[in-house]
């Protein structure tokens, strides 16, 4: 029977570790995030005061209260402030995924590089959370600047950031954070082991 290759093997190994870890992290991601909503409350009290009048968080929640009012259909033209409601653990599954690569890649130190990992990623996941509840924000004022008072370039900014933070931050972060680490590894099974290095030599 033909041996798997060093590439295969840690494919399927990655593959298996995060599906578990993935499933484990769900039971306990509201505690584990937390240090996320942490770090996300600090950055809208005090990056966008003139829309923030509290957050209020705890495990597995975050209420943020605001100073956006926006018309009330049906109520005389009166206006009421809007609130967000965003969980911490929404954009951090990159801690499973991490973790899942670290595993499958046997590194060596795991558990100080795990604990490295972890509190590496973070500041990524606080900005993808962050994004988000300005871009809740965005869409409760109809994407109308005169509600937001901002510019037009100011809310297109907070689009872009958060696309950026839902589609790529969340899955790229972590992948990239494992190949710095375990670098030594990537160069000497999947990149060898592949033949990729035998391919370019050949190449005139």
């Amino acid at each position: 029977m033909r041996r798997l290759s060093p590439l295969t093997v840690f494919v399927l190994s990655a593959f298996g570790w995060i599906v578990v870890l993935t499933l484990l992290w769900s039971q306990v991601s509201a505690w584990t995030s937390h240090p996320v909503g942490v770090l996300s409350h600090i950055a809208l009290e005090q990056g966008t005061p003139m829309w923030v009048r509290q957050v209020h968080l705890k495990p597995g929640s975050m209420e943020v209260d605001t100073a956006i009012a926006v018309p009330v259909p049906e109520a005389g033209g009166r206006r009421a402030e809007i609130s967000i409601d965003a969980d911490p653990a929404r954009y951090a599954y990159g801690l499973p995924i991490f973790l899942g690569l670290l595993l499958a890649a046997r590194s060596k130190g795991l558990a100080a590089r795990a604990a490295m990992g972890y509190v590496l990623l973070l500041p990524a996941q606080a900005f993808s959370l962050t994004l988000y509840v300005l871009m809740q924000m965005v869409l409760a004022a109809q994407l109308n600047i005169r509600f937001l008072r901002v510019s037009q370039w100011q809310m297109e900014l907070i689009i872009y950031g958060y696309q950026m933070g839902s589609l790529v931050v969340p899955t790229l972060t972590p992948i990239l954070l494992w190949l710095w680490m375990d670098r030594k590894f990537v160069a000497d099974v999947l990149v060898r082991g592949s033949g990729v290095h035998k391919a370019s030599a050949t190449v005139p």
